[in-house]
């Protein structure tokens, strides 16, 4: 499949749901979320990482930009819905390990998994609260001996997607960065209604539940003057 370059971030212009699992599932890589924010944002790290991943569309901006550089099916695939369709679609036949959030929200996020999921099977799991180097090296030994078919990360950019490659160059697999993700699954943050959600408009309903985002919402405008003048 053929990518498209924003700002230096190559991504994938998945047009179904669909088809990004079956080329994740021929091609287990590192799945990156691309929004506005992250394209604004990116430097050579950011560029290393999702161009050695497969950067999706996560927000409407990044939608917007690829179809605008040709791909006219591209669709925006939430990854906090993405790594249920995951599940969904491989539980009988993938492991999975599961990694993020305070200790007692990953329990929750566990035992909500195997209620919802109850073929699904999680090979480890810990908390994202990792103080010392000797932690994050036993973390990574423990996913290599248990050799999972799926990671999931939930520690926020660019944390996550460090630890993630690092993972990576012990034990290939499907790994996914979820950022906030955990907390959205157990009912602790409340995700943006329908309504917001299918006109485009999920980071202003985050705005109003948060003014304190002011910061990264200037990363969208920044990003909305590139697509006026051609930058991306």
């Amino acid at each position: 499949m053929t990518t498209i370059s924003l700002n230096g971030l190559n991504v994938y212009p998945f047009a179904s749901v669909d088809e990004i699992l079956e080329y994740v599932d021929r091609n287990p890589s590192l799945l990156v979320a691309i929004n506005a924010e992250k394209v604004v944002n990116a430097d050579a790290l950011t560029r290393e990482i999702v161009n050695g991943g497969i950067g999706y569309c996560d927000g409407a901006g990044a939608v917007k930009a690829v179809r605008r550089k040709g791909a006219k099916d591209a669709i925006r695939i939430p990854g906090c819905e993405l790594w249920l369709n995951i599940i969904e679609k491989y539980q009988k036949e993938k492991t999975f390990y599961v990694v993020g959030a305070k200790p007692e929200v990953n329990e929750e996020v566990v035992a909500k998994l195997r209620q919802d999921y109850p073929d699904i099977r999680i090979v480890g799991h810990r908390d994202g609260y990792i103080r010392t180097d000797e932690e994050r090296q036993s973390l990574i030994d423990d996913v290599a001996e248990k050799r999972p078919d799926v990671v999931f990360v939930a520690m926020g950019s660019p944390k996550q997607e460090l630890l993630m490659g690092d993972m990576r160059k012990r034990h290939q697999a499907i790994y996914q960065g979820l950022g906030g993700s955990f907390d959205v699954y157990t009912g602790r943050v409340q995700r943006a209604p329908r309504w917001w959600r299918e006109h485009n408009l999920e980071f202003a309903y985050r705005f109003l539940k948060q003014p304190s985002r002011f910061r990264r919402e200037l990363k969208r405008l920044k990003f909305a003057w590139w697509m006026l003048i051609g930058k991306v």
